[in-house]
């Protein structure tokens, strides 16, 4: 039998305790940057909807019917988009986000 002085033992549970504070930390750091990536992905699957949605609409905008509108629409698409998968989408974030963290074997 081996004599482990209290000191010794104190830093080995220590260590443990310390390895699994890493691991949860890289955890939600995981489940962080997965989160930004199905918010990110439903914010541009809804950039392309709606740019498909203003495809045929012309007009009379602040910058005429010409090339600068089209340009202008992209970027309000963009932010249209943007503000609904950041306010909860259409559903797509959250099952893009279960799958992420399914094949990094974490649980959601």
């Amino acid at each position: 039998m081996t004599n482990t002085s209290p000191v010794d033992l104190g830093a080995s549970l220590s260590s443990i305790g310390d390895a699994k504070s890493a691991q949860a930390q890289t955890a939600l750091r995981l489940k962080g940057k997965a989160k930004e990536a199905a918010q990110n992905f439903e914010a541009n699957f809804l950039s392309s909807m709606f740019q498909d949605m203003f495809t045929g609409i012309d007009g009379d905008g602040p910058f005429g019917g010409s090339g600068s509108l089209k340009i202008w629409r992209s970027f309000m698409t963009d932010q249209i988009a943007k503000s609904f998968a950041k306010a909860g989408g259409i559903g797509i974030a959250p099952m893009v986000y279960d799958t992420l963290l399914k094949e990094q074997g974490l649980t959601p």
